[in-house]
């Protein structure tokens, strides 16, 4: 019986310690984001004086969950990791309470991009995460022993966290969950539905069903059954985004995004370097030598360079692309790729991707970037449980 107990008490405390994982990773994928969210944070408790801080303060925040959830997982110093999740969820659990009772127009963040709960929700699964650690730690004497195996595991994971988080602070997010992500489409594309959609008629005759295109409609003898619009083969379904900027007359030109091939430079925080401005020039009279159109995104519209500039809301030039002054590539409209500022292709990579197949390049831009984030998931959790 006290072996079913202890059993039960380790379940809670390992399903408790995997929730904290999932949501300081999601976090950690994408610091700019979550600091974005730490600003809502800091403007709904009245301390906006705090903001510099936050992409810093949100990131140490969501490696020190993800470090007490790999702990709780692998079972190492249970005592002080219970006390320290009881702390941390302790004090989510009261924030979230904030929110269901004033609801502010926000996002909990609490698994990043990845996952959107309402305050409700987040509250609910808060008070599960509370039982689950009182079921865990009550009572405190029986929360067994340290394994002391497990203390290596623990030391391999923390410092693949710690890899992970510079991976992601220096660059763009591995996996993108926000609209601008590959193949998504901006709402001033030269695309008509007419080129991205075909209508399907469906007759039947002798109680067969076939389809037919519009051009080749059959003749008396079959009956009409349906029409379906379907995608056309080489187009995926795309989500549209709205990427509005316009010049110092206050001239709108979005449809120049959305024409050719075009490499948009994207600046939400026009304090940077004047070497990084010089860079952002370089690759620009780079890029247009190499067949691209470059247009340079703003979210300021006194930016400190000599380049032509467009300005843009910073909300949307920050959500296109975290990384500022990183590149994001459209082609007729739709998204192909990102880089972030540090990774910035040179010539002879802007002439490769000027021939690149976009339907193949956007297959596996979906897939690059998540399958990378997938196994380092695999890679922690077969540390954590098998090692």
């Amino acid at each position: 019986m006290k072996y079913l107990l202890l059993r039960l008490k380790r379940f809670c405390g390992f399903l408790t310690g995997l929730v904290f994982f999932i949501s300081g990773i999601l976090k950690l994928l994408d610091p700019v984001g979550t600091g974005l969210v730490m600003q809502e944070y800091f403007g709904f408790l009245h301390i906006g004086f705090m903001d510099f801080a936050a992409k810093a303060l949100g990131t140490a925040l969501a490696f020190a969950e993800a470090i007490t959830g790999t702990a709780l997982i692998t079972g190492v110093w249970r005592k002080t990791t219970v006390i320290t999740a009881i702390i941390f969820q302790g004090f989510f659990t009261l924030l979230t309470l904030l929110l269901v009772i004033f609801n502010p127009e926000m996002d909990c963040g609490c698994f990043g991009e990845a996952i959107h709960l309402t305050h409700t929700q987040t509250f609910i699964k808060n008070l599960i995460l509370c039982a689950l650690l009182a079921a865990y730690c009550i009572p405190f004497k029986l929360l067994g022993k340290n394994l002391k195996h497990k203390f290596v595991s623990f030391a391999i994971v923390t410092t693949s966290v710690a890899a992970f988080t510079v991976y992601s602070w220096m660059y763009i997010p591995m996996v993108d969950f926000t609209d601008f992500k590959p193949a998504s489409e901006l709402q001033a594309g030269s695309h008509s539905h007419e080129d991205m959609y075909e209508s399907v008629f469906i007759y039947e005759k002798d109680g067969k069903q076939e389809e037919f295109s519009l051009e080749d409609l059959p003749d008396s003898t079959w009956t009409f059954v349906s029409t379906e619009t379907r995608t056309r083969k080489g187009h995926r379904n795309a989500t549209t985004v709205n990427l509005s900027f316009y010049d110092e007359d206050g001239t709108y030109h979005d449809h120049l995004a959305a024409e050719g091939q075009v490499m948009v430079i994207s600046v939400y925080d026009t304090s940077i370097r004047k070497s990084k401005w010089d860079r952002i020039e370089s690759f620009m009279k780079t890029a247009s030598e190499s067949g691209f159109r470059p247009i340079l995104l703003v979210s300021s519209p006194d930016a400190p360079t000599e380049s032509e500039y467009f300005v843009c809301d910073y909300k949307t030039l920050i959500t296109m692309n975290r990384s500022n002054g990183g590149v994001t590539y459209f082609n007729n409209g739709y998204l192909i790729s990102k880089w972030s500022f540090r990774a910035m292709p040179d010539k002879e990579e802007l002439l490769e991707i000027h021939e690149w197949d976009i339907t193949e390049t956007i297959i596996d831009e979906d897939t690059k970037g998540s399958l990378g984030f997938q196994g380092f998931l695999l890679y922690v959790f077969a540390v954590m449980l098998l090692l």
